[in-house]
């Protein structure tokens, strides 16, 4: 079991926005998360993704109990063992696409010539292999995500985060980019967490949970 999460409850000041959820998901299995606007999903994704905490609960994140981490290690832990593709692509404008997917690994620690080679291999792995020097302002929407999810895999993370990775795609360009998470799985043993309000999505992956009110219904 890669991700364990048991009685996850989060509230905004009086907002009480998950009310005590639990979560298990397998090794290189895809989770498709649904629900309407409100039910609690990209709160639940986040602290899934260590980048929020919850107020009450346990969770366990590739064997590690990432709650009672420090706040140093939790960033490296983030770092190394997990990846995230948000609706926006968050690539930076000024430099092209290899080296927007070498920062995490630089970050790392990674040495520059490995991190330049890995950075070619994902792209390569996405279908960029042409696309490797041009700047954000010289891709489609559908290429900028799939910068975004190299850069995402390029520390080799245990589990895949995404968040309506498609909302901004055109209907052409989405499909593939629902394709390319499924190839990655296959290539690459990839867990994947989805969430999304695309029912085509959430229909190609192993599972769909739904989300209601701050708690799973399905």
């Amino acid at each position: 079991m890669i991700i364990e999460a048991k009685g996850i409850e989060k509230s905004f000041g009086t907002l009480k926005v998950l009310k005590g959820v639990d979560l298990e998901v397998d090794r290189s299995e895809v989770v498709a998360i649904m629900g309407a606007s409100g039910a609690g999903k990209s709160t639940l994704l986040q602290i899934l993704g260590t980048l929020s905490t919850p107020d009450a609960g346990t969770l366990r994140v590739d064997g590690t109990d990432v709650l009672h981490l420090g706040s140093r290690e939790l960033s490296a832990f983030r770092n190394r063992r997990i990846g995230f593709v948000f609706q926006a692509h968050h690539l930076l404008p000024e430099f092209d696409a290899q080296e927007n997917v070498m920062i995490p690994a630089l970050i790392a620690g990674v040495p520059p010539r490995e991190a330049k080679e890995k950075a070619r291999r994902l792209l390569s792995e996405v279908g960029l292999t042409e696309r490797l020097t041009h700047k954000p302002s010289e891709l489609s929407g559908g290429e900028q995500q799939r910068v975004a999810i190299a850069r995402a895999l390029v520390n080799d993370p245990a589990i895949l985060f995404a968040d309506e990775p498609s909302g901004n795609l055109d209907s052409k360009t989405k499909e593939e980019i629902h394709r390319l998470f499924f190839d990655l799985r296959d290539r690459l043993r990839q867990t994947v967490v989805i969430v999304t309000h695309d029912p085509s999505l959430a229909e190609l992956c192993d599972r769909t949970l739904v989300m209601r009110d701050g708690q799973f219904v399905l």
